[in-house]
């Protein structure tokens, strides 16, 4: 089975920085797509970010240049989040594109990180 772990999550003030991490693992046949979601409380799940293959990343238009999502290798990425705001405090997710047999492709979602930015 592909598995995505997702870490570096915590509680930060107004105006800090955090770091998350994704890898995936398991029996991966190809993988092409990576992207973090986040669902603050009492609200829908919106995409963050989106990286492809070769690095070419898009952002929601919310992130305002403030988080930067980054590729090592093809089964890892990372989210480097600054500037926060009581607004970002949210679950967030990582996902991929995976083909996981000879003819089967599918979305995969990790178990989540919680971010908390309060005062």
């Amino acid at each position: 089975q592909v598995q995505l772990v997702e870490s570096g999550g915590g509680s930060v003030q107004p105006g800090g920085s955090l770091k998350l991490s994704c890898i995936a693992s398991g029996n991966i046949f190809d993988i092409t797509n990576m992207e973090w979601e986040r669902q603050a409380p009492g609200k829908e799940r919106e995409r963050v970010a989106t990286i492809t293959t070769d690095g070419r990343t898009n952002y929601a238009d919310f992130v305002k240049g403030r988080f930067t999502l980054t590729r090592h290798g093809q089964k890892e990425v990372d989210l480097e989040l600054n500037g926060l705001e009581s607004e970002d405090t949210a679950v967030y997710y990582c996902s991929a594109f995976v083909k996981v047999s000879d003819r089967s492709w599918r979305w995969i979602w990790g178990q989540g990180t919680l971010v908390t930015v309060s005062s």
